[in-house]
C-alpha cells in the first residue's frame, strides 16, 4: 500500500486527523482543504492514507482506488466486507502509530469522504475500543450499522459531525441521514448539517468542519 501523505502544522504537533479520500480519488484530493484547515489548527498533523487501487465491480471490474469493492449500488450498497475490515486495520495501525508517537487518543480525530467515511464510520463505531476525539462523516453512509449494535457507554460520548449535499445523486442524503439518526438514537452527540452541492465539497463546509475541529482540538 502506498504511504500515506503526511500534512504536519506550522508549530509542533498535539493532534490528528486522520482523512480518507472516496472511491476512484487518490491522497492529494484533499490536501488543499487540509492546508486550509490549518491556518487555523496550527498544532494539527494531518494524515491522509491512499486506498489500493483494485478491480471495482460496479466499475465493470476496472480498477480504482477503492478501500472495499462495491457489489451493487441498489436498493442498499452491497460491499465486501473483508476489504472493509482491511481498511479498517489500516486506519486503526494509523491511530497506533500517531499514540505511539505522543499523540493523545482523544485528540485524534477522524474524516471520510464517501467511500472514506463508511470507513471512519466502522472503525470508530465497530472495530476501535479505546478514547477517540470525534468523527467527521462527509457524503456518506454506515453499511455496518444494524439494529444489533448497541454502542458501549464509551461510544456514546463520541462527537460526530455529518455533512452532506441536498442534490446528492451518488450517496442519496436519505443513506446519509439514516446514519446520523441510528447515532442520534443511541445518544451519540452528533450533529447534521445540509447543503446546496452534489457529491463534493463546498467552501462554506470546510468552514463549518473548521469551527468544528477548533471546539475540539
Amino acid at each position: 500500500m502506498s504511504q500515506p501523505l503526511i500534512l504536519e502544522p506550522s508549530q509542533p504537533a498535539d493532534a490528528c486527523v486522520i482523512w480518507l479520500h472516496g472511491l476512484g480519488a487518490d491522497r492529494y484530493d484533499f490536501q488543499p482543504v487540509a492546508q486550509m484547515l490549518q491556518r487555523t489548527l496550527t498544532r494539527t498533523r494531518f494524515i491522509l492514507p491512499q486506498a489500493p487501487t483494485r478491480p471495482v465491480t460496479v466499475f465493470n471490474g476496472m480498477p480504482a482506488p477503492s478501500w472495499y469493492d462495491i457489489l451493487a449500488m441498489q436498493p442498499a450498497r452491497a460491499i465486501d466486507s473483508a476489504q472493509l475490515e482491511e481498511s479498517a486495520d489500516t486506519v486503526i495501525a494509523l491511530m497506533e502509530s500517531q499514540i505511539a508517537h505522543g499523540i493523545a487518543a482523544r485528540r485524534i480525530i477522524l474524516a471520510g469522504f464517501s467511500q472514506g467515511g463508511a470507513v471512519v464510520l466502522h472503525t470508530a463505531f465497530r472495530r476501535w475500543e479505546g478514547e477517540l476525539g470525534g468523527v467527521l462523516a462527509l457524503s456518506t453512509y454506515a453499511p455496518t450499522f444494524d439494529a444489533g449494535l448497541q454502542l458501549s457507554e464509551e461510544r456514546r460520548k463520541l462527537p460526530v459531525l455529518c455533512l452532506h449535499g441536498r442534490n446528492d445523486d451518488v450517496v442519496a442524503p436519505t443513506l446519509g441521514r439514516t446514519a446520523h439518526d441510528f447515532l442520534a438514537a443511541q445518544g451519540v452527540p452528533v450533529q447534521w448539517r445540509e447543503y446546496t452541492m452534489s457529491h463534493e465539497v463546498v467552501i462554506e463546509e470546510i468552514e463549518d468542519i473548521g469551527f468544528w475541529l477548533q471546539e475540539r482540538l
